[in-house]
């Protein structure tokens, strides 16, 4: 008896898309694909038994409209108009805890599939990702700047005002509890340690090669604009610097 010659290719990846979808099927398939293809896809999806624990033991579901369980069953039936949906609002309320990997009986981890659902959107320059990451510009403005560490004093109700009430728990005079920490790096607010300019320009160029530049420039344009000019500034200071030391060998 011959085998059947039906083929397993698929006119469309998983679910139908409605007629009224969002944007255009072929951008649904796109950034679809954009997360399938991620090499850490496959070890966070392996199934679903629609038990629920992992929406049971999640943090984030008892206060928001976010279902671990939801984001499973949308990627195992590939259902592309629903993970664009989830990835316009719920995504973000994820708090990363992976308590739901720690309790799933397939070994799934929703909470590996929501990271690479964020960065899809980010990749894509989704404006739900603009608006989450806004606050967040002068933090990583610090970090790219100093390639280190942002100063405590950033952490601020001004500056964090989507945190809520809880924010005034951590709104103290810093300068003067921070010196009432027996470590000097500790003591101040203003600055955070740098590194040196060497380290600096190979940050730059390993941001660059592995394309976070790229995705900034889709998420806010001015600060990668900022942070190309700083760039351009410390590379020129390096090369400076190995010119001058170039004349001191030949001295």
């Amino acid at each position: 008896m011959g085998h059947s010659a039906s083929s397993r290719i698929q006119e469309y990846i998983g679910d139908p898309i409605e007629d009224n979808a969002p944007v255009p099927a072929e951008k649904l398939e796109e950034i679809f694909q954009d997360i399938q293809s991620d090499i850490r896809f496959d070890h966070q999806l392996n199934g679903c038994l629609n038990c629920g624990i992992c929406t049971a033991t999640c943090p984030a579901a008892h206060y928001y409209d976010f279902s671990p369980r939801e984001i499973v069953q949308l990627m195992w039936t590939e259902n592309l108009d629903g993970i664009y949906d989830a990835m316009q609002e719920k995504i973000w309320s994820c708090a990363q805890c992976y308590t739901c990997a720690a309790r799933c009986p397939f070994g799934n981890s929703p909470g590996g599939l929501v990271m690479l659902m964020r960065e899809v959107a980010i990749k894509h320059g989704m404006e739900s990702a603009k608006q989450v990451l806004r606050p967040f510009s002068r933090v990583m403005l610090k970090l790219i700047s100093t390639g280190n560490q942002l100063s405590p004093d950033m952490i601020n109700p001004d500056h964090f005002a989507d945190w809520g009430p809880n924010i005034s728990k951590i709104d103290a005079p810093l300068a003067l509890l921070r010196k009432a920490i027996p470590m000097p790096t500790l003591n101040t607010t203003k600055t955070a340690w740098e590194v040196n300019l060497k380290t600096s320009v190979e940050l730059y160029t390993i941001w660059e090669e592995t394309g976070v530049l790229d995705q900034l420039e889709t998420i806010d344009e001015n600060l990668f604009d900022v942070i190309c000019d700083l760039m351009d500034e410390k590379r020129e200071d390096w090369e400076d610097f190995l010119e001058d030391q170039e004349d001191e060998d030949d001295e």
